[in-house]
């Protein structure tokens, strides 16, 4: 029997209904970011991260142990929300000392890049040098406390400020506050273990 086109149109209608009702729609979201490193994400690990490194750092140069303090964490947290989606990089001018990074993979490699500076720190000459001014306030002895923020800015780096009281790199006071390293182990095994933990991974971090 030979089918007309209209014919066969109207025998196939049913079969075409079916498929129709069982047609897969598949829609697709955007993927969710990557979940950040924890210590960034999560406010008990930052905290421990940042002061687990900090601890480590101020006791190869005889400094006692710094406390969380919540009242500069809280000003260093107000600071971040007043720079913009960009997070301009620039001192507060806070009553406080102050550390700033940016662009590092975690906490920890934020304060030890700031630590990692007394490869340049002069323990002789004892006195303040931009280069060096992270280093020397993250060890001074008379700190107590220090208290931090962080953020998360448009450029999906993340940003750090730290608040440290009371604040250090006190001019004429160097030779008493900054203290020589233990041994030379401590003084070059960080950085040695920084540069590994960030190579290839981060060219941006900064700090200020």
């Amino acid at each position: 029997m030979h089918l007309t086109p209209l014919l066969l149109l109207l025998l196939l209608l049913p079969v075409l209904s079916v498929l129709s009702a069982q047609t897969v729609v598949t829609v697709t979201q955007d993927a969710p970011r990557p979940t950040s490193n924890p210590e960034w994400e999560t406010d008990d690990t930052f905290v421990n991260a940042v002061l687990n490194t900090t601890n480590t750092y101020r006791a190869q140069h005889n400094a006692s142990d710094l406390a969380w303090n919540r009242t500069l964490a809280a000003y260093a947290s107000a600071y971040l929300d007043t720079t913009g989606d960009d997070c301009l990089v620039a001192h507060s001018g806070s009553p406080y000392g102050e550390n700033l990074a940016k662009g590092y993979p975690d906490a920890t490699a934020s304060v030890a890049a700031w630590g990692d500076e007394r490869g340049g720190y002069s323990f002789d000459a004892a006195a303040y040098t931009e280069e060096t001014g992270h280093f020397t306030q993250l060890v001074w002895k008379n700190t107590t406390d220090v208290g931090c923020g962080r953020k998360l800015c448009a450029d999906d780096a993340w940003y750090i400020v730290c608040e440290y009281w009371p604040r250090g790199n006190v001019l004429g006071h160097f030779a008493d506050e900054v203290d020589r390293p233990e041994s030379p182990a401590a003084r070059t095994l960080p950085g040695v273990l920084f540069a590994l933990l960030v190579a290839g991974t981060f060219a941006c971090g900064m700090t200020a």
